[in-house]
């Protein structure tokens, strides 16, 4: 499936919306009969286009009032060196995003913590020991007017 057309656009921003509505809303919001709907739904599931449902949750009601964007510069450039770190960050569970990038630092952490205690415990205990790391560098949200993340 590499072409999507005005339909399939409109049916994928609508359950970027809200996934959990049931098909005959989505139909309706889209402009076709139910049967139609989810058989386009289906094919866009079996492409891959649509790898997955969740729910978004508010970390607030988590407990959750620190966030931060860290990027983390390892001290070697092996694979294995990468390896270990990925695994090592894959256990920890403040840490919700990780992205290998581009530029002077090989990883950029999107990190969730109770609070600013919390995440210095993180930042210390955590991701400080790894024998990988190399430098830590933090930005912390202090707002996020926009994020489209689900």
């Amino acid at each position: 499936m590499s072409e999507f057309n005005a339909i399939d656009q409109k049916i994928l921003r609508e359950l970027s919306r809200d996934s959990s509505q049931s098909n005959l809303h989505l139909a309706q919001k889209v402009g076709l009969s139910a049967s139609a709907c989810l058989r386009r739904v289906q094919a866009l599931e079996s492409a891959g286009v649509i790898k997955g449902y969740r729910a978004v949750l508010d970390p607030a009601k988590l407990g959750i009032s620190f966030v931060a964007y860290v990027t983390v510069g390892l001290n070697s450039h092996t694979k294995a060196a990468q390896e270990a770190f990925e695994r090592a960050i894959s256990r920890a569970a403040q840490v919700r995003e990780c992205h290998n990038i581009t530029g002077t630092v090989e990883y950029l952490l999107r990190v969730e913590a109770r609070d600013l205690a919390s995440y210095k415990f993180f930042h210390a205990e955590v991701l400080g020991v790894l024998p990988q790391v190399q430098s830590i560098t933090s930005y912390v949200v202090m707002d996020s007017p926009k994020d489209e993340r689900a």
